[in-house]
Order: C-alpha cells, then sequence, then structure tokens
C-alpha cells in the first residue's frame, strides 16, 4: 500500500498569511506534485492541524483544494483545528461514538489496519487521549488482534527531543502507548505531526515512529532552544509503503530544484 502523508498545513482565510507565507499556494504547490508524481498511490493522509484557528473558511479553500485529487483522503484534527467547523465542512469525515474524528482502515490483502486518531484536546495547544477516545481504539485494535497496525495522529505519543514542545506534546501518551504495546498484532509504526521538523526513530521496545515535516513553516532546528524561529523550509510530503517486507518512508521535498549532472544505470554488482 502506498500512502501520502502531509501534514501541518495551517490554512488561514483567504487573503491572509501565516509567517509571511501563503499556507494555500504552498499546499496547492504540493497537492499539484502528488496529482503528477504519485498517482499509483492508494490514499493521502493529512495529520492535523488542518487549519491555523479552525476558520471554516480555511477548511472550505481546503476542500476546494481536494476536489479533483483522484485518491481517497484522510483528514486528522491538530490543536489548531476546532472539530465543529471542521465537521461542518467535512460532514463526510467518520467519528466514533463520542464523536471524536477517528477511524480505521485495512489493506486489501487483510493484513494491515490502518488507524487515524483524533488527539485533539479544544482549548489546548497538547493533545490528550481521554478514556472515550481508548475505548474505541480497544475495541478497534480487538476487532482485529491478527492485523499489525499502523497508527496516524496529531500529536507524538513519544519523545521527540524538541524543548519548544515540552509542555504542549502528548499530556497522557502512556495510556495510549500501552494499549498500542497490548496489540497482539503488533505495531507496523506511528506517524504524526505537530512538531514541524523531520524525526524517525524507534521506542525501546520496538515500536518505530516518523514526523512530517510541516507543509507550511517549519522551525529552525534549535533543538535546546525553547523559542526558536519559524522558516519557510522546503516543500515536503512524506510517501509511506507498506508491504511483506516492511514499513518505508520516504521524505519528497526536492520540488524545484536545478540538476547539477546527469546520472547513469548502475550495471552492478
Amino acid at each position: 500500500m502506498k500512502i501520502v502523508q502531509i501534514t501541518d498545513t495551517h490554512l488561514v482565510p483567504p487573503g491572509e498569511r501565516m509567517h509571511t507565507l501563503d499556507p494555500s499556494a504552498r499546499l496547492q504547490t504540493i497537492l499539484n506534485h502528488v496529482r503528477a508524481t504519485c498517482t499509483d498511490a492508494d490514499l493521502l493522509v493529512f495529520t492535523g492541524d488542518l487549519a491555523n484557528d479552525g476558520a471554516e473558511s480555511a477548511y472550505l479553500s481546503l476542500r476546494q483544494m481536494l476536489a479533483d485529487i483522484p485518491l481517497p483522503v484522510k483528514l486528522l484534527l491538530g490543536n489548531h483545528d476546532r472539530r465543529a467547523s471542521f465537521l461542518k465542512v467535512f460532514p463526510e469525515t467518520a467519528v466514533d461514538h463520542a464523536g471524536f474524528a477517528q477511524s480505521f482502515l485495512d489493506t486489501e490483502d487483510g493484513k494491515d489496519r490502518l488507524v487515524f486518531l483524533d488527539s485533539l484536546e479544544e482549548g489546548q495547544t497538547g493533545g490528550r487521549y481521554c478514556s472515550a477516545r481508548l475505548e474505541w481504539l480497544r475495541a478497534t485494535l480487538a476487532s482485529a488482534p491478527d492485523r499489525a497496525a499502523t497508527v496516524f495522529v496529531h500529536h507524538p505519543p513519544v519523545p521527540h527531543g524538541m524543548r519548544h514542545f515540552d509542555n504542549i506534546g502528548f499530556h497522557d501518551a502512556e495510556g495510549l502507548m500501552a494499549l498500542l504495546r497490548s496489540h497482539p498484532g503488533g505495531i507496523r509504526h506511528l506517524f504524526f505531526g505537530h512538531i514541524h521538523i523531520p524525526l524517525t526513530g524507534v521506542t525501546r521496545d520496538g515500536i518505530g515512529f516518523t514526523a512530517g515535516r510541516g507543509c507550511n513553516h517549519q522551525f529552525v532546528q534549535e533543538f535546546d532552544n525553547p523559542a526558536p524561529p519559524w522558516a519557510a523550509g522546503p516543500l515536503n510530503y512524506t510517501i509511506i509503503t507498506i508491504n511483506d517486507v516492511g514499513v518505508f518512508a520516504h521524505g519528497c521535498d526536492l520540488f524545484d530544484v536545478i540538476p547539477v549532472a546527469p546520472s547513469r544505470a548502475c550495471a552492478g554488482p
């Protein structure tokens, strides 16, 4: 299965800008590239912070930009989103029994389950995963105990190494991680956003994770600075491949580079 991940688009109402940047124009360029080069993708996943202030007009812009994307789309919520405004514009979004925007999708071969979580806690910057959400996830994993799960969420439920996020990370991640660790089918990988910079790693108990880079603005990588400056950074998305060999995540950010020399096919060995 091939999945395109885009994260932290931070769309604003038409005519406004974010940190001097035009989030809609940047996202449109990314979507044009996805449309042109990822025709074989099976799914497009946005891992939260779709709109910077949860404005309905920003969600309407997103809906318009996605109108001609020729693949299914999953939209996750981040701390900058507003659940009611989002669901008003995207009423077809699957929600759980408590109204959280959570869902799952099984791969065609039936071997894997993709799980999409809602870590938005209205009024807080950090993520939460309450008992109602845990109940849904427990039932979702239990209904397919032999299927490996790949999990998508906005907030990173693992250490991230960025001091800026020390107080605004995933406030109650241990309950979620304990549930994931107990899944008999195993966890293939965690994919998330929120921190705006690339990160990959593995927990001490063997769960791998990857953070997508911010779609609009990214941090200068001053890891110990509690207030690092924002930067434009390259346009980017992540191409995720899940197959019998494993899970692969390729960062795609060479949109407008200037080739410096030709290459040639290598015959080997």
